[in-house]
Order: C-alpha cells, then structure tokens, then sequence
C-alpha cells in the first residue's frame, strides 16, 4: 500500500500545481476594456491604414514643404489650438493659465503672422495641453470604458465628447457660414474638411519617428497603447500631480 500511494501522492502534487501554474497564466481581464476584442481589430486596422496611407502621405509631404514652412504650418494650428485651450482653461478655473493661453493667442496672431511664428514662446510665454477631455475629467467624469475609434485611435467616451466639444471651440469649423455672403453646406464642409486633413497630415509628419517607441516598447502593441493612453491622459487631467511623468509614447505622439 506504501508503495502505491507514493505515486499517487506525486501525481496529486503534479496535478495540483499544474492547476496552479494554469490559474496564474490565465490572463486577468481589464474592467476598464470590456470591448477588447473590438478594440484590437480596430487598432490593427488603424495601424495597417497608417502603414499604407498616412505614413506615406506624411513622409511625401515632409519631403515636399521645406523645414521652416512645416514648422509654420504646426505654428498655425497651434495657434488656432490656443482658443480652445483659453476656453477650457476657464471651464477648469486656471484663470492665470487662461490668461497667459489668451495672450499667447493673440501676440502670435498679431506678431507672428497669424500664427506661423510662434513669438510667444519667444517672450517667454509657455504653450499648454488642455481640451474639453480635461475639462470633463476636472469635473469627475469617468475615463472609461476604453475603446479604440477607427482612424483616431484610442479614446472613451468622454474623449468621444472631448473631440466634439474642441470641434466646437475650433474657429475654423464656422469659417464659411455666412461670411462674404457664402451659405452653409459644400463650401463650410470643404473648408474644415481640408483644414483638418492637412492639420492630421501635418501632425503625423511631425510624428514620423514615433513608431520606433512603438516597436521597441512591448510584444504586446494593444496593452502598452492601452496604458500609455490612461496614464497620459490621468497626467493631464491631473497636471502630473498623480504620476511621476507622462508616458513616453504619448509624450512623443501628442
């Protein structure tokens, strides 16, 4: 009977700690990401239109526009950028923020060519990140649930209304309704149509190394970009209060 039941006692260890080694393997399931499989199918897609589209087209458009015009170009919608950022430096009650975002504003219109000089930083006048997504968080809206939009790439829903709510600070968007006697309709939507296709090519040409951090970071793609989004956008919210530094990814991409 000994002899039996060394064996048996073994293979109960053995089995035992299988189900152990199994149980620790099983991956943990994120609260914050209940649409994950969605998620990963629309981050592969954006990353394949990325690859075949946009990465082509901004490194063309690197090579086409000279060194100090793209720098202008980037100038000028960061200059138009400062409006919403005065406005939600309000709605965030940064009253001295809001009053350096404003004068910011207006000596890069009036000094810098409307905005493709940035005199400001010149003066000594510091650019800041803040969007109508701070704005809801300051005032304790939830981050979550995670979801991954096609072509823009990570959000929630309230960065869904984040990017509703700039669009509506963005001068731009109103440019054609009513001026010069144009109606609304082709010509408004043309309008901030291409200003934002050019804005989007611009800003990924500024990014075209950006990728490499990417590569380099994890196997896992998804989940690095998954909490490099949280912890970039918890340190804006939070103006770096809550964690020791912004995420390298997203410090280089935004």
């Amino acid at each position: 009977m000994n002899r039996m039941k060394k064996p048996l006692t073994r293979l109960m260890y053995v089995s035992l700690l299988g189900s152990l080694v199994a149980c620790t393997q099983t991956p943990v399931k994120d609260s914050r990401d209940p649409m994950e499989n969605w998620n990963r199918d629309v981050q592969s897609f954006n990353e394949d239109a990325d690859k075949y589209v946009m990465a082509p087209v901004a490194s063309a458009y690197r090579w086409v526009m000279p060194s100090f015009a793209n720098e202008g170009v980037s100038n000028l919608f960061d200059n138009i950028n400062d409006i919403g950022v005065s406005i939600n430096d309000l709605l965030q009650l940064k009253f001295a923020q809001g009053g350096q975002d404003t004068s910011r504003f207006l000596v890069n219109t009036v000094a810098g060519l409307g905005g493709f000089v940035d005199v400001a930083d010149m003066v000594g006048l510091p650019k800041h990140k803040e969007d109508f997504d701070q704005t809801l968080g300051f005032w304790g809206v939830s981050n979550e649930p995670y979801v991954v939009i096609p072509f823009l790439g990570p959000s929630s829903p309230r960065g869904i209304l984040g990017r509703l709510g700039d669009s509506a600070m963005n001068p731009v968007n109103y440019v054609g309704f009513g001026v010069m006697g144009l109606s609304t309709g082709a010509t408004a939507t043309a309008i901030s149509s291409g200003s934002s296709a050019l804005k989007g090519i611009d800003t990924r040409a500024d990014h075209l190394g950006a990728e490499k951090v990417l590569n380099e970071a994890t196997e896992d793609r998804y989940n690095f970009v998954k909490n490099s989004y949280f912890q970039q956008r918890d340190y804006l919210v939070n103006d770096g209060a809550d964690t020791n530094k912004e995420d390298d990814f997203f410090d280089i991409v935004k």
